[in-house]
């Protein structure tokens, strides 16, 4: 059993739960960006919540079933050419699904009953796309093969959501290297904007630049997802799924894993404040 890849979309790759407990050998976590999405699809068709998917960036994802095939899509909110959002959609052989430009959020999640059964790399079939790891971005033509149906069936058919707000506020604990900042308070206090300059690595955001008492160099640390990474240019950048193990700018916070989803759904152009958490 096969999903053939009419249309690929925009960046969309096959990710799971990552890969952690690798950092050591310069190996990130990777995976699902925003993950509450990403469970909750597998859920929806009956898989374990590790269970290989794809993530569809923005939309444009068109696939085809070679039998008969159970899907759920999470995520952004796209619209879909069969079914909808958060429940169980069922494929025929041979019957496409297309999801078209999501109006609000920027990822999409497509879990298959059974799982995308790609070889796994360091235990994980995530798509690293820092590190080169695991199987490529898809492409027109690719047929990806489905593992065996779990032996559960889904528990629900229908999961509504809350809407992803307009203007988040995420919550974030000290960095390592707040004293590094003039006035590291100023984070709290500014309303930054998402750069199209961003993606899995890590959210570029722009504002008033966050000044710096100290301009020696810092040696290279490690680093953990949701790192607010400061360069020269006072711009934060926040690290997300497939961030680098170590990073040689000052973190000044931290934002708690718990608001990570969020953040994996900013779009560029969309507006976010910092709290303390």
């Amino acid at each position: 059993m096969k999903l053939e890849i009419l249309r690929p979309g925009f960046a969309t790759t096959v990710q799971d739960l990552g890969r952690p407990g690798h950092a050591a050998l310069g190996v990130g976590r990777s995976g699902a960006a925003d993950r509450g999405s990403f469970r909750l699809a597998n859920r929806l068709v009956g898989n374990p919540s590790g269970a290989a998917g794809l993530e569809v960036t923005l939309g444009g994802l068109v696939l085809r079933a070679t039998a008969l095939t159970t899907i759920a899509v999470t995520g952004a909110d796209c619209p879909l050419s069969k079914g909808g959002l958060n429940g169980p959609i069922t494929l025929r052989p041979g019957e496409e699904l297309a999801l078209g430009m999501a109006s609000t959020g920027l990822r999409c999640y497509v879990a298959v009953r059974g799982g995308i059964d790609v070889p796994p790399v360091l235990g994980s079939r995530s798509t690293d796309t820092l590190g080169k790891l695991g199987p490529p971005p898809l492409a027109a033509g690719m047929l990806l093969p489905i593992g065996s149906p779990p032996i559960g069936f889904p528990t629900v058919d229908l999961a509504p959501r809350a809407a992803l707000p307009v203007s988040p506020v995420l919550r974030v604990t000290p960095g390592p290297r707040r004293d590094w900042f003039t006035d590291p308070a100023r984070l709290l206090s500014t309303v930054y904007t998402v750069s199209p300059d961003s993606d899995r690595v890590g959210i570029r955001l722009t504002g008033p630049p966050l000044s710096r008492t100290r301009h020696d160099e810092l040696p290279s640390e490690p680093c953990v997802p949701g790192s607010l990474q400061v360069p020269p240019s006072g711009q934060p950048i926040l690290f997300h799924a497939d961030h680098p193990t170590t990073g040689g700018y000052p973190v000044i916070a931290v934002v708690d894993e718990e608001d990570l989803d969020v953040a994996a759904q900013l779009r560029p152009g969309q507006t976010l404040r910092f709290r303390a958490s």
